[in-house]
Parts: C-alpha cells; structure tokens; sequence
C-alpha cells in the first residue's frame, strides 16, 4: 500500500510537470532576465553618470584653468556636448549655467536668457534654482527689463540665499531709479548674512546710496 502511495505520488509530480513545467521555467527565466536587466540598466546608469562627470571636469577645466579665448570656445562645445547627450543629469544642468555665464561674457544676454530658463524650467533643486533665477534677474536687467528680474523673486528663501537675492534686488531698484527700496534692499542683504565683513560690497552699495540720499 505503500509503494502503490508513492508510485501516486510521483505519477501526481509527473503529471503536474506535464501541466506546469513549462510555465514555471517561463517564469523563472523572466524573473532571471529582470534581475539581469535591472543590473545592466543600473550598469549602464553608473558608466552614464561616470561619462558625464569626465565631461564636465574636462568642461570646467577648459573654460576656467587655461582662460585663452580657445579654451573657453572648447569649454563652451563641451558643454554644448553635455546637454545634448546627458539631459536629464545636474551636469547638463550646470552646463547650461556655464554656457549662460560664457553668453554674458560676449554680450549675448538673450541666448543666457534662454540658457538661464531652460535650466530653470529643469531643475528640482530649490538652491540651484534660486540661484538661476538671480542669474536670470541680472540678464533681464541687461536687457531693460528690470521689471521682469524683481518679478521672479515670489517664494520665500534664508541665509545666503536671501542675501544674495536682495543685494540683486537691490541692484535693480537701483536701476530703476527706485532709491529708498534699493537701500532697503542692500540692508536686508546684509542682515541675511552671518559675517557681513565676508561681503563687504553690500556695505560699499548701501554707502553709495547714503551720500546720494
């Protein structure tokens, strides 16, 4: 009774096999192939992001160690290269600061607009972003538009952040002849900063107004 118990039960095995063998090796070769497809995709992940900091360090070394008009030219298609084949990395990100800051540099304050917005428009970091947008509110100025910079300022920031955004803001109530807001501006800027000897033109800015007042 007991053989003929056993014997069932690798007639029940075999015949489940029959029925399920060839799903269950299905399944385990997908499972095999994900596990494979998610390392290679982290792979390929790590050597894009090891790629992409090559080029960016090549980047900042053209544009900022050898400073020949050559270099920077180099440093700007790098750059170019950058955003074109790691989009979606902080490296493109930075390049198009780059970029931006280069196009000031030749007078072409619409393409750093340009630059400065795409970045804006890309980035999740609330520091870069800040940053871009003072940037940005310098370029708008350049091109009379002062208005514009001081609209981009809405959210609410802290530190040196807030210090360097009101001496901006400062800078362009300035321009726009708005002289009591502009020293307020300056004051501020310097109240957000921990060691205001660190930053001593915010001191030399708010004196300026004062002899003019």
């Amino acid at each position: 009774m007991t053989y003929q118990t056993e014997e069932e039960q690798v007639e029940k095995l075999k015949e489940l096999w029959r029925r399920h063998g060839v799903p269950l090796l299905t399944g385990a070769a997908l499972a095999l192939a994900g596990v494979i497809g998610w390392n290679t995709w982290n792979a390929n992940q790590e050597t894009r992001a090891a790629n992409a900091s090559a080029l960016y360090q090549s980047m900042l070394e053209s544009v900022l160690e050898e400073g020949s008009e050559e270099a920077r030219t180099r440093g700007a298609e790098l750059a170019e290269q950058l955003r074109s084949e790691y989009p979606r990395t902080r490296y493109a990100q930075f390049a198009g600061m780059l970029q931006a800051r280069l196009a000031v540099d030749a007078g072409d304050f619409a393409a750093a607009e340009s630059l400065l917005r795409e970045v804006l428009d890309n980035t999740s970091d609330k520091a870069q972003a800040e940053v871009v947008r003072q940037r940005l509110a310098r370029v708008l100025a350049e091109q009379e538009r002062a208005e514009e910079g001081l609209a981009l300022f809405n959210d609410s920031v802290t530190g040196q952040l807030l210090s360097g955004r009101e001496e901006v803001r400062g800078d362009l109530l300035q321009r726009l002849g708005r002289i009591d807001e502009a020293r307020d501006a300056y004051r501020a800027a310097i109240r957000a900063v921990e060691d205001p000897r660190a930053r001593p033109q915010l001191q030399l800015k708010l004196d300026d107004l004062a002899e003019e007042a």
